[in-house]
């Protein structure tokens, strides 16, 4: 195997951690029904999302080392589109979604009662239009990898 196919070959376990974790997060953080059960799932998000993490960042650098290899990639449609769309959601995954999480975390703090929060709730809910944003890019942009439509 050359060092292309290589790079290929973590490119797509890269894709398959990094965006399985990324599907993964909002389905947990649903599951919780009192203040305890949130601060537990805090701990297991926060596991899911260094894997998620590892698996993006991987995904870019290869992404990116396979086009510097096979330059050609360059002028393709697809390979552009991905890169773009992976930019552009970064500031969702990068920036909002993770201080709206440290948002909750604080109410949940501030809250004495056995049911979660209202405050919790709402944001939970603001969170789960942004993640179906992130699921669409992620669903895009393996369609573009693995299509190669353009």
């Amino acid at each position: 195997m050359d060092l292309y196919h290589f790079l290929v070959l973590i490119h797509i376990i890269a894709a398959i951690v990094g965006i399985g974790a990324t599907f993964a997060l909002p389905a947990i953080a649903k599951k919780p029904k009192t203040p305890s059960q949130a601060q537990f799932t805090f701990g297991i998000l926060d596991g899911i999302e260094k894997i998620a993490k590892i698996g993006s960042i991987t995904l870019l650098l290869t992404g990116l080392i396979l086009g510097a290899l096979e330059t050609s990639l360059f002028k393709e449609f697809w390979y552009i589109a991905s890169i773009v769309i992976y930019i552009a959601v970064q500031p969702i995954v990068a920036g909002i979604l993770p201080k709206k999480i440290k948002q909750q975390k604080q109410i949940l703090e501030e809250h004495t009662g056995d049911g979660l929060p209202e405050a919790y709730l709402t944001i939970a809910r603001q969170m789960d239009r942004l993640n179906q944003i992130t699921h669409a890019a992620a669903i895009i942009l393996i369609i573009l990898m693995v299509a190669k439509p353009f």
